[in-house]
This record gives structure tokens, sequence and C-alpha cells, in this order.
């Protein structure tokens, strides 16, 4: 599709979070300027949120050199989104260490963070924000965790385990079938009465640390909502060419801009 859109000089928008396309779509960035385009992924829940509270914390402390992201909420997953977590299996996890992601073994960094109801136990895992916040922010350490829950350090576990195998054609036919098996999606109730919070910290080199909270709607519904949005502003001509990321062309405060979204900072 970037193929097509590049050759026909079209703006490509997606709303995919994973790390490895990020990055593959970053080494298209001279040629979408050659074609006077803009390439920019990730324009749903990941990473418009994330990359928005990345953006605001950097700008709280422009110095900082590490960024660290929390996350709390994700608990329904369409069949497409269960069959990309089959995909990336044998990915691995992988964080942003002095500007190259480089894998760690599941499970092996853990931590809490207050998403507002108190310190809560969080593992480390790969989200897109390991590619994009790099190039809103220039951080160069990055690393990003969900919530712990034990279905999260089940499915962390087999990976770190048996992701050389559940990698394999076999495994990956028998994980999509049981992914079809999945209901389509979350439902209208049950999306409305979820929410999403976020986490992020930023840090210098001399220890001074800044930290704030988001919170959105879940997230199924937040992507219907920031999608629409970032292609209403490049039909009416707000893009930047090359590759891009949301929150470096349109501001740590594009978040703010939908309904039902609540940034603070905290001490």
């Amino acid at each position: 599709m970037v193929d097509a859109c590049l050759r026909t000089g079209t703006h490509y928008l997606d709303v995919t979070g994973e790390i490895p396309v990020i990055e593959a779509l970053a080494g298209r960035n001279a040629e979408a300027r050659e074609r006077r385009t803009m390439i920019m992924p990730g324009v749903g829940f990941d990473v418009v949120p994330s990359d928005c509270l990345a953006a605001h914390v950097a700008a709280r402390l422009p110095a900082a050199q590490r960024l660290v992201l929390g996350l709390k909420g994700l608990r329904f997953a369409t069949r497409g989104s269960a069959k990309t977590l089959a995909e990336h299996a044998s990915y691995g996890v992988k964080v942003r260490r002095n500007g190259v992601i480089t894998p760690v073994p599941a499970g092996s960094l853990q931590r809490a963070f207050d998403y507002g109801d108190g310190l809560r136990p969080s593992i480390n895992v790969s989200w897109g924000d390991v590619a994009s916040a790099y190039y809103t922010t220039g951080i160069r350490n990055i690393e990003v965790y969900f919530e712990t829950t034990p279905m999260l350090r089940g499915m962390l576990m087999a990976s770190r385990y048996f992701g050389w195998i559940l990698g394999t054609a076999p495994w990956q036919a028998w994980l999509k079938a049981q992914a079809d098996l999945l209901p389509e999606g979350p439902t209208e109730e049950q999306r409305a009465a979820a929410e999403m919070v976020l986490v992020a910290e930023a840090e210098d080199d001399a220890g001074r640390r800044v930290a704030s909270r988001l919170r959105t709607p879940e997230a199924y519904t937040f992507t219907g909502m920031t999608g629409p949005a970032v292609a209403q502003r490049v039909l009416k001509g707000d893009f930047e060419v090359g590759f891009q990321t949301p929150a470096r062309v349109y501001g740590g405060d594009l978040v703010l801009s939908f309904p039902d979204v609540w940034r603070e900072d905290l001490e």
C-alpha cells in the first residue's frame, strides 16, 4: 500500500502499532519527501494518546534522556488484533537503548505506576512508542509497560520460552484459527464502560523527573475518533511531507481536542 501511495503521490495513514512496521515506514522518509507526501502510521489509539503524552513530558523536561510509559485498560481484542498478536508471538519484547531497538527477555522488566488508584504492578511489553516516540521526542531510551494481569504474564512467558516454535507455520495457523473463535470485538456497551489510563515519565541525566497522566475513552472507540480526525486535517492541507508521527506534526495537545480526555501533571 505504501508503494502505491508513493507511486501516486497519495498521503498514507494507518492505525498500526507494531514496532517493525513503524520502523519500516520510517525508512521510506526520503521517498515520501521526494513525492511530497506524508507517511504517518499510528493514528489510532496506538499511538496518538501515548505519542501526545510523550511529547508533553518531553516538553516539560527538554533534557530528558529516558522515557517510560505505562498503560492500563487494554482488556479487549478484536479478531484482527488477536491475529496480529499471533503473528508477533516470536518477536519478543523490545525497548530502545541509546537510540537502538534492543530485545530484552519477556517479563524481565517490571515496575509500578500510579494509574490513579495507587501504585499498580506493570510489566514490560513491545508497543509502538518504542519506535514512534523516538521520532517524536528524540529521547534515546524508551520502555513501555502494561498493568500486569495473569493473562498478560502468561502470554509473555509463552513468548519467552516458546516464541521460536509459535512463529512456525503450523502454530501460526493454529493461533489464527483460535482467534477466529473470538467475538468480532468488544460490544458497544463494553467499550462505553471502559477507559484507558496512560502514564508517562521522563528523566534527565541529573535525576530530574517529570510525570503526567492521561485518561481517554476505550481504545477501539478512541481509534474511531483519532483516525478520521487526522485524515480530515490532511485533507485540509495540514500535513508535513515525509515520515511523521502524530504528536510531531500536530503537537502534544492534539489528544486534548477529543471528548472525554483528561491530562494531569503529577508531582
